[in-house]
């Protein structure tokens, strides 16, 4: 959420719609909607030139609030619709015009259903099938079946992937142009596997209950104690970089 103004123009205090802000402020904006986000997928998105924030002469990123919106908007394009950054670049272009442009619909993109492509899942939102992953993630063939290989993404039963197998494939991709490969990122999947197994240590006794109510309270347990395992894993990351590279 963007900050709300401490001051006014009328008592010369800047306010927050004219304060830049640092690269770690904006990814603090972007976390509360965004929990996934991070500095490398800001810089990731800042080379690909979808936003362009102004540099100080000293080098450092300053955010204006537009960039922000920006950024936002590109987030959900990727988490709402699976849209690539090509398509994504083409919207951006075209608002930058005053010319926006439909994009389908969360729920139910009409054109994929039409064709056959996805099919609603109960539960987990819309699955799409090989075409359409490859598509989303800018993949190729080859790319995709190195991740199947390494564990690290996996069709369903129907041969189609649901919402989280395509952000887990948006994220390796996201990572593949760092030029970090599948086999470099089978220690995050171990890792993963390993803080999965703690949750389900915790929440097991509780899903084992008679009660409906305990059960349910089961689940969101097992959905809080994931997002914090995130935030540390993603914490003990950035203390260690610290350490290592300043």
């Amino acid at each position: 959420m963007l900050r709300t103004p401490s001051g006014g123009a009328g008592n010369g205090t800047a306010t927050a719609e004219d304060r830049p802000l640092s690269i770690g402020a904006v990814l603090n904006d972007l976390r509360e909607e965004f929990p996934e986000v991070t500095i490398s997928k800001i810089r990731f998105l800042e080379a690909e030139g979808l936003v362009e924030p102004h540099r100080t002469p000293s080098g450092y990123r300053k955010f204006s609030v537009r960039d922000v919106e920006r950024l936002g908007h590109v987030l959900r394009m990727q988490r709402d619709h699976y849209l690539p950054l090509k398509v994504i670049r083409e919207h951006l272009d075209a608002l930058d015009r005053g010319e926006p442009l439909p994009l389908p619909a969360p729920a139910e993109p009409r054109e994929l259903l039409e064709a056959g492509a996805v099919e609603p899942d109960t539960g987990l939102g819309l699955r799409i099938g090989r075409d359409e992953l490859m598509a989303a993630t800018g993949a190729d063939d080859a790319e995709l079946a190195q991740w199947e290989a390494y564990g690290l993404v996996e069709a369903g039963s129907d041969g189609d992937y649901d919402a989280e197998t395509v952000n887990i494939a948006k994220l390796v991709a996201d990572l593949g142009r760092f030029g970090l490969e599948p086999r470099h990122l089978r220690a995050v999947k171990a890792a993963a596997e390993r803080e999965a197994g703690l949750v389900e240590q915790v929440v097991a006794p509780l899903r084992l209950h008679r009660n409906p109510q305990t059960r349910t309270h089961a689940e969101a347990t097992a959905k809080e104690l994931a997002a914090l395992s995130v935030r540390l894993h993603a914490a003990l990351v950035q203390s260690a970089l610290r350490i290592r590279l300043f």
